[in-house]
């Protein structure tokens, strides 16, 4: 979920005083240091949209790049293969009051990329609407103290299989290209899902139908980018957990966010697997220009440390082995508001860590951008 934090003008109930008695402090005690504390201007900069009711538009971009390849956490040779990975989401938001909130996350996929096969290299792209998702949000009340405040927001919702799953119909092609006609993989029925067996050992020896299975193959050829890298959408419905951390104290702040992906099966009887989001980063305000008064910009500067993993995705409730994933990156990441309107946000992530089983393509770094509008 893209919850950010950005200016606000206005306050209600307990925030007005407390807020008041804030400003009365800092004009008294620093009566000859700048036109508004820095409390103040940070409690207006940080204030998370959720909070402020009325609609919210904005728009999220990702850009990661893929061109390292790597077997059980180790650099392997490409052979020419990539990725890029571009993810544009359009969010509508609309807060129902201080403490509730609806957002709604419309994802614009575009992906181009050389993957090896058994005739060569080949050049694809694939474009189109990703998987919508549907959040909720609650922020309790915030805790302020001194030079100092914490701000906690909770969310949740579902993600709607809006995207297009079919390429994960090459997951099934490849089970069936990669082995014989009495491995569990084959599609005896016709129906284009792969059939098991009812009985352990049979096609294999000494497996059942919850083994873990290599796959991937096409022939001699072993290629890094497949059909669910490639795929829009997973024909599946599934849940979202998530908060969001902010606290700081005088020009200093820190953000965190914990989300977690909870997956069902979907089309061709895929599943991917649970999927862990999260982010940690100090920062300090660079910039505070007059936004205790409900005008003016701020600039904050980060160092974020982040992290992702996810376990073995299934076909057919059969984990697949080359389909783990653990990554840790660090990069900067800044944010600019202006009034109490615009936020624009930025930001890169360098990985320090890539720890995938079997072969897969990882990767090499990710761009982050974000603009949102109050109205």
């Amino acid at each position: 979920m893209n919850v950010s934090f950005r200016p606000r003008a206005r306050w209600r109930g307990r925030h007005t005083h407390k807020i008041l008695a804030l400003v009365t402090w800092a004009l008294l005690g620093h009566a000859g240091t700048a036109l508004a504390c820095d409390l103040c201007a940070i409690y207006t900069a940080t204030e998370v949209q959720q909070t402020q009711p009325g609609f919210r538009i904005g728009v999220a971009e990702q850009f990661t790049r893929f061109s390292t390849l790597q077997q059980d956490g180790t650099v392997i040779d490409a052979n020419g293969e990539s990725m890029n990975s571009s993810i544009t989401q359009v969010l509508f938001g609309y807060n129902i009051n201080e403490r509730f909130g609806l957002q709604l996350n419309l994802p614009i996929i575009s992906r181009t990329f050389k993957r090896l096969t058994d005739d060569g290299l080949e050049s694809g792209d694939e474009t189109g609407i990703g998987d919508m998702s549907l959040l909720a949000s609650y922020s309790p009340q915030p805790f302020v103290w001194g030079d100092g405040l914490v701000r906690v927001a909770l969310f949740g919702g579902i993600k709607l299989p809006t995207g297009s799953s079919d390429r994960l119909g090459e997951e099934v092609a490849e089970e069936d290209d990669g082995h014989d006609q009495d491995s569990p993989f084959v599609d005896r029925d016709g129906d284009g899902v792969p059939d098991f067996p009812d009985e352990p050992g049979r096609g294999l020896p000494g497996f059942g139908p919850q083994r873990v299975v290599a796959h991937h193959t096409t022939g001699d050829t072993v290629s890094g980018i497949h059909g669910h890298d490639l795929a829009l959408g997973s024909g599946s419905v599934d849940g979202i957990v998530g908060t969001n951390l902010f606290g700081s104290w005088k020009r200093l702040y820190a953000t965190g966010s914990l989300q977690y992906f909870i997956r069902s099966q979907g089309s061709f009887n895929y599943q991917y697997a649970n999927e862990l989001l999260w982010r940690i980063g100090p920062g300090a305000f660079l910039a505070l220009d007059d936004v205790g008064l409900g005008r003016g910009y701020t600039l904050g500067l980060q160092a974020i440390f982040s992290g992702e993993t996810k376990g073995l995705d299934k076909l057919s409730g059969v984990k697949l082995g080359d389909t783990g994933y653990t990554g840790l990156y660090l990069g900067p990441g800044a944010t600019f508001t202006w009034g109490e309107n615009l936020q624009v946000t930025l930001g890169a992530d360098i990985p320090v860590k890539r720890n995938n089983s079997e072969i897969q393509m990882v990767p090499d770094y990710r761009i982050r951008g974000g603009l949102t509008w109050r109205f």
